[in-house]
């Protein structure tokens, strides 16, 4: 039988525990620490503004582009004509105008988003032109609905409570506030990170929305424990690994009625890539990409950074006293029986 010198197995054993001593914290190299309380608030848009061509502005420019952002924080194509004036519409006049919350009751932000502590005129860095591929025949297999003139006039389809925004009806947050794809909107954009072993855990201020990401040992291993396709959960089937010292999280299978909703849709052949890095004691830099050849002409990368913040996270009580829907329908209901009166 082959035996070791006394010194050479001394020398083994304490080489091999020097491995396993230092495996922990090899690991601790690739796994970001991202707890704790951030905010994303910021007046940049997904889309870059059509005046703007640079992504990186300096702090006047930042300061001009803010000063002239309407409604700001709300994503891309919502609420673009949208007028924060308390004045009526004239009398007699059929049109409402375009209004939503006056300023009293938004905290979208006081500046364009700082990322690495360059402010930027859009979240998309990709393409450079900072405009979102469409393709020109998208092949949705969703009714895409466009909720914003509804929202800030109150015209729209009031048949039932189905026909309401999801927002509305408290079921996710509106703006795309807990993604995938997160992005800050009027309000209530802090966000508690926890992270275990086996879970991050992305609660939201804004409906008190929660992602539940497993985490798994690599890419492989967590696309291969993807959900049945038929439960299309609410922001959809997020599993996530770390790789390179970033949280990366792959998301498939999103719930149509939020896609038809969302800020950042895709089909269901389509995927959503986030990858969270922290880059500073009190920043984490946030990029996703969206990938979908139904919708777009290529894969598009939007960036972001969320900033530490003491908070607290505010509850957010939406159903609780909200007597919006019922008298929005009771009042649809009634007029249609009145209608139904009419000789």
């Amino acid at each position: 039988m082959f035996k070791l010198g006394k010194s050479l197995f001394n020398a083994s054993v304490a080489g091999l525990s020097l491995v396993i001593v230092s495996l922990p914290a090899l690991a601790q190299t690739t796994r970001p620490d991202l707890g704790g309380l951030w905010t994303n608030a910021a007046l940049t848009r997904l889309s870059r503004p059509a005046n703007v061509e640079p992504l990186v502005v300096t702090a006047d420019q930042a300061q001009q582009i803010a000063a002239q952002t309407s409604i700001a924080g709300l994503p891309a194509g919502e609420f673009e004509a949208a007028d924060n004036s308390d004045a009526p519409p004239a009398a007699g006049s059929d049109d409402f105008g375009l209004r939503a919350y006056n300023d009293f009751w938004i905290d979208p932000g006081s500046s364009l988003a700082r990322v690495r502590g360059e402010y930027r005129s859009s979240y998309i860095i990709d393409p450079e032109n900072g405009q979102i591929p469409h393709l020109d025949s998208p092949q949705a297999d969703f009714q895409r609905r466009n909720f914003g003139a509804r929202y800030a006039t109150g015209v729209g389809d009031m048949s039932g409570p189905e026909a309401l925004p999801l927002a509305e009806r408290c079921l996710i947050g509106f703006g795309n506030t807990a993604g995938p794809g997160m992005m800050g909107t009027l309000y209530n954009s802090t966000y508690r990170f926890v992270q275990t072993d086996d879970y991050v855990v992305i609660e939201v201020e804004m409906v008190h929305d929660a992602r539940i990401i497993p985490i798994y040992p690599d890419a492989a291993t967590a696309r291969a424990n993807q959900r049945p396709a038929a439960w299309q959960p609410w922001f959809g089937d997020s599993r996530g690994w770390y790789e390179d010292n970033e949280l990366v999280v792959e998301t498939v299978n999103i719930n149509p009625q939020q896609m038809a909703q969302s800020a950042v849709p895709i089909t269901a052949s389509g995927r959503i890539t986030e990858r969270f890095s922290r880059y500073s004691a009190s920043e984490i830099v946030y990029q996703f990409t969206v990938e979908d050849c139904s919708l777009y002409a290529q894969p598009w990368t939007a960036e972001l950074s969320f900033h530490a913040t003491e908070g607290p996270l505010y509850e957010y009580a939406c159903h609780e006293g909200n007597y919006a829907m019922p008298g929005i329908l009771a009042g649809a209901r009634r007029l249609e029986a009145e209608a139904a009166a009419q000789p």
